[in-house]
């Protein structure tokens, strides 16, 4: 990995004042790959890829979180195809873009991060107009989230669309990546072939655990072949799907001990369904308004504003969410490396989460609101973000970039400040 040597020691040569410093703050090994120290910044849709193409804002944004201490920074869900698109602004991982990723994974090394990038397919989860076909998933149906009609996959389609996550990480390493992060979580397409909510299929592919598993199964021989031994091999994992019918620990501990012997280097433990129960993943609320000022469809945006509360209800927050689900699976896998990732925003939890024994923790609110977050971490014992957690960022992120309304240069109108202010006052 091509890191600057002497921004990685002068991390590590500052004792906090208390004379000790802390796990947080030591290197951790993933697979061939060492990290400074053992944060990572989530791969949290960015929205900042127009052209499904890197940007300025993009490396901008993933430097600043490398400036700013993390261990490594994830460049979020980039489509192995573009059948797989679910955003327009969303990164597709081919050929012509590996000169601009470069420039992003350089921009990130010489800040002494390393830097990775999530792949996945969103199956269902999108629409023709955006993906250029008739979405596909494990079985066919209706998406009301997108809302549109989805073409169950062919069985002979399947090996090919496993061939191009196995592309997808040549083109990672071409890029300058030193990690590959599966979506295998949320209700994308690994997803949908594993959970018995979207995955009626009739064959070799459908029914039991161990046919369910089968898409995930040729997926990671190819992303593990061609990783070779010089690239991580992170996945994302649903622990729960977050809704009756979905998946629950009992299989979902089948599935990673699965990746273990596959040989995934660590897994990312997190939880529910994007089309499904979207605030089991984020927590809190959905702040309709923002969500709906952003949308350029009027029916779309008309549909939202009456129904949005019905179809995206609540999930209260609280600090480190998912974590009593991920200690069942730090008892079920005790050598298996595992990261955290869900709701922490304080040094004091991060250490308390860490000492149960993780590998590492993933963060994403908390670095959108404070790129700076793990180096003042670093220097406070106590360090806090200053994440409201309104959600204002997901609910924007869905039209436009990603960002905190902390950091606008813009003036929000004052329906989405009230609506803020209420979420925040809650």
């Amino acid at each position: 990995m091509n890191i600057d040597t002497d921004v990685t020691m002068n991390f590590f040569s500052g004792e906090r004042k208390s004379g000790t410093v802390s796990k947080l703050f030591t290197p951790v090994r993933i697979g061939p790959l060492t990290l400074r120290n053992r944060t990572i910044r989530s791969a949290a849709f960015e929205g900042m890829c127009p052209g499904n193409a890197p940007s300025q804002m993009l490396l901008d944004y993933h430097r600043s979180v490398a400036a700013g201490g993390i261990g490594m920074t994830t460049v979020a869900y980039a489509s192995v195809a573009k059948s797989g698109l679910s955003f327009p602004r969303q990164l597709w991982l081919r050929p012509e873009i590996i000169p601009g990723l470069r420039e992003v994974t350089n921009a990130v090394h010489r800040e002494g991060a390393a830097a990775g990038i999530q792949i996945g397919h969103c199956g269902n989860m999108s629409h023709k107009s955006i993906c250029g076909v008739t979405p596909i998933s494990a079985s066919s149906g209706f998406n009301i989230y997108s809302p549109t009609w989805v073409r169950g996959m062919k069985k002979e389609e399947i090996p090919e669309m496993a061939r191009a996550y196995g592309r997808a990480v040549n083109m990672a390493r071409e890029a300058g990546f030193d990690a590959v992060e599966v979506h295998a979580g949320h209700g994308y397409l690994i997803s949908q072939f594993l959970s018995p909510y979207t995955n009626h299929r009739k064959d070799e592919y459908g029914g039991s655990l161990e046919n369910r598993m089968r898409f995930m199964d040729e997926v990671m021989l190819e992303v593990l072949k061609a990783a070779g031994d010089d690239m991580a091999v992170i996945v994302k994992m649903n622990m729960r799907d977050g809704f009756r019918g979905g998946m629950e620990i009992n299989e979902t501990i089948g599935v990673a001990r699965r990746l273990e012997q596959l040989g995934a280097h660590a897994l990312v433990l997190s939880g529910g369904f994007v089309s499904k129960a979207p605030m089991y993943v984020m927590r809190g609320a959905m702040p309709i308004k923002a969500l709906t000022y952003y949308m350029d469809c009027w029916w779309l945006k008309l549909g939202v504003k009456l129904a949005g509360r019905m179809m995206i209800p609540s999930v209260p927050f609280e600090e480190a969410y998912f974590l009593e689900d991920a200690l069942k699976f730090r008892t079920a896998l005790p050598a298996m490396p595992l990261i955290y990732v869900g709701g922490l925003v304080s040094r004091t939890k991060i250490d308390e989460v860490l000492g149960y024994g993780f590998e590492a923790v993933q963060m994403a609110r908390a670095l959108l609101n404070e790129p700076g977050f793990v180096n003042r971490m670093h220097a406070e014992e106590n360090a806090r973000c200053n994440c409201g957690h309104s959600n204002y960022c997901i609910g924007r992120m869905y039209s436009i970039e990603m960002a905190c309304h902390q950091h606008l240069r813009e003036k929000l109108p004052p329906c989405l400040q009230k609506e803020i202010g209420k979420l925040e006052n809650k």
